[in-house]
């Protein structure tokens, strides 16, 4: 017997993991994520991705592949001793245009994938 309120429903729509991808609303950044040690698929949102990790043209010495590294970096060590926890909630420095410096609230949630299998996905705190 299933503890699901909606057991024997049917779905009137759905949205994967995979689909949002294929969109844009997700970025992929596993290949990355693998480099830095992670294990699972790693995506971020577009959100993030777009305004954080792609540098405007006017932030000296700063590309894409440095600034995933920052986030991947600051991420393992906010997840050492906190492996039974699925959302982990850390802060991240970017420079932004004319050298400005900004601290960013992030969040990186561990779920099941459009297969059930472990996925993690990495957004702005004020996102879901």
């Amino acid at each position: 017997m299933s503890d699901s309120p909606f057991e024997g429903m049917e779905v009137i729509s759905s949205y994967s993991r995979a689909q949002a991808i294929e969109d844009g609303v997700l970025v992929d950044v596993s290949q990355q994520a693998r480099e830095a040690g992670f294990t699972v698929p790693v995506a971020m949102t577009d959100t993030l991705f777009n305004e954080y990790i792609v540098p405007d043209d006017r932030a000296e010495c700063q590309d894409v592949n440095g600034r995933l590294w920052d986030v991947f970096s600051v991420l393992k060590f906010h997840i050492r001793g906190k492996l039974n926890e699925n959302t982990i909630l850390f802060d991240v420095g970017f420079i932004m245009k004319e050298k400005q410096r900004r601290l960013v609230q992030l969040k990186a949630m561990i779920h099941g994938g459009d297969k059930g299998e472990p996925v993690m996905t990495i957004m702005k705190i004020n996102e879901d």
